[in-house]
């Protein structure tokens, strides 16, 4: 089994430490590290998950190559020798599980697109008939394929704060009308490419996040994208409208916690052997089934 890293610390340089990922600020320049924690109902679980941050990294990685020419991207390289100093001497810790990136001004907006109506959005259909606002025609079942993708914003919160749901007016007021319209068309085009290949690969995308940000006057696609952790990925062979889907991340381990009535808040719990197992599984199945590559890790 890999070895599970949990966190990172280099001399001479310290991070800020997200909840999954290590971020280390060059000036112009971030290094992004994608750790093996698992976060959970917004908590970090004691437990890593072994080849987590490398699967991600590794999607994200074949997403920015799939949409070379649909929009600009932060990446700058993941080659580790590429990397300056102290960061180039460490290639165990950070080979295929980190990214230079170029540094930009966040967009204070994240960027949901939805194209199935679940989670929070399913819960909110049912009391009001509408998902962040946006009405919706009566009598869709939990899961069923919206008619076309809906754009769903919403406000970062700030580490241990919930994210807050905002409706298109408010996006604008915050970013002005020409950015708040282009990187929801943006982020509605992408969606639309990478559900078409997804679904080729026998994979529905349902919803996913994006972030922007701004850098030279231009507005680029920045962070992890359409990753088991920013995205809900479905197998198509075993969807069925009307009940829960199956889906390629850390499903095991909500079902373990809401098992053993973890109360979603505090301290995270060590999680075991077989969910762990599990999970690191369902990752890797879902990187192999989107990139029709085997995943080989860097170890």
């Amino acid at each position: 089994m890999a070895k599970v890293i949990l966190e990172t610390r280099f001399e001479g340089v310290t991070a800020r430490h997200g909840k999954v990922r290590d971020i280390y600020d060059l000036g112009d320049k971030l290094l992004i590290v994608a750790s093996d924690r698992l976060s959970a109902f917004d908590v970090v679980m004691k437990t890593g998950i072994p080849y987590k941050g490398q699967v991600l990294t590794q999607i994200s990685k074949f997403w920015f190559e799939f949409l070379e020419g649909v929009v600009e991207n932060h990446l700058i390289t993941d080659t580790v020798g590429r990397y300056p100093s102290p960061f180039n001497r460490h290639a165990a810790e950070l080979a295929g599980r980190s990214m230079l990136v170029k540094k930009t001004k966040v967009l204070p907006v994240e960027c949901i697109v939805r194209g199935y109506i679940t989670g929070s959005g399913w819960k909110e259909y049912q009391k009001q008939g509408t998902i962040c606002g946006i009405k919706l025609p009566a009598g869709l079942r939990q899961c069923d394929k919206l008619a076309e993708p809906i754009f769903t914003p919403s406000t970062k919160a700030e580490l241990g704060a919930h994210d807050e749901n905002i409706d298109f007016a408010t996006c604008v007021k915050l970013l002005g009308k020409e950015t708040a319209t282009y990187i929801r068309d943006k982020s509605i085009e992408i969606f639309k490419k990478a559900g078409d290949y997804a679904a080729k690969q026998g994979i529905l995308l349902a919803d996913t996040k994006f972030e922007w940000g701004q850098i030279d006057g231009k507005i680029i696609l920045i962070d992890e994208v359409l990753t088991p952790d920013s995205s809900r990925f479905w197998p198509a062979d075993k969807y069925q409208p009307g009940r829960d889907q199956e889906s390629f991340d850390k499903q095991f381990v909500r079902n373990y916690l809401e098992d053993i009535k973890f109360n979603k808040s505090g301290p995270g719990v060590e999680l075991p052997a077989d969910i762990v197992k599990k999970t690191s599984a369902k990752y890797i199945e879902g990187f192999e089934r989107l990139t029709g590559k085997k995943f080989e890790p860097a170890e």
